[in-house]
């Protein structure tokens, strides 16, 4: 079993950031791939972005286009904790953040992740 635990939201204002971390209690083969969904009430919940960990090439990493160029995902493997870090956050990026983690990035990014967190909520005020 892996719990994941995120932390690291809160509110600002628009076009400023965030570093939303998720502490992993192990990293193993079923956290191969890492990722981050968002969910905004009433709304269902988006992948966000992912990144799977070789030992030959190290992370790789896919954003979602609603984000790309203004988020970077990232994993330290020697604190076994995930991040993501938001820029130009906008109105639009209000939600609760969730981690996931799963051995194949097909299925994280599909939201089929065998291990999740309770999320941390991001609020961006205009």
């Amino acid at each position: 079993q892996v719990q994941l635990v995120e932390s690291g939201g809160g509110s600002v204002q628009a076009g400023g950031s965030l570093r939303l971390s998720c502490a992993a209690s192990r990293y193993t083969y079923d956290t191969t791939c890492m990722g981050w969904f968002r969910q905004a009430p009433g709304k269902e919940r988006e992948w966000v972005a992912s990144i799977y960990f070789s030992d030959i090439s190290g992370g790789t990493a896919s954003y979602a286009h609603s984000v790309k160029g203004r988020v970077t995902i990232s994993r330290d493997n020697a604190r076994s904790t995930l991040y993501l870090l938001m820029n130009s956050l906008k109105p639009e990026d209000t939600a609760m953040y969730y981690c996931a983690a799963d051995r194949l990035c097909s299925r994280v990014r599909l939201g089929r992740s065998d291990y999740w967190g309770q999320g941390t909520q991001v609020t961006v005020s205009s």
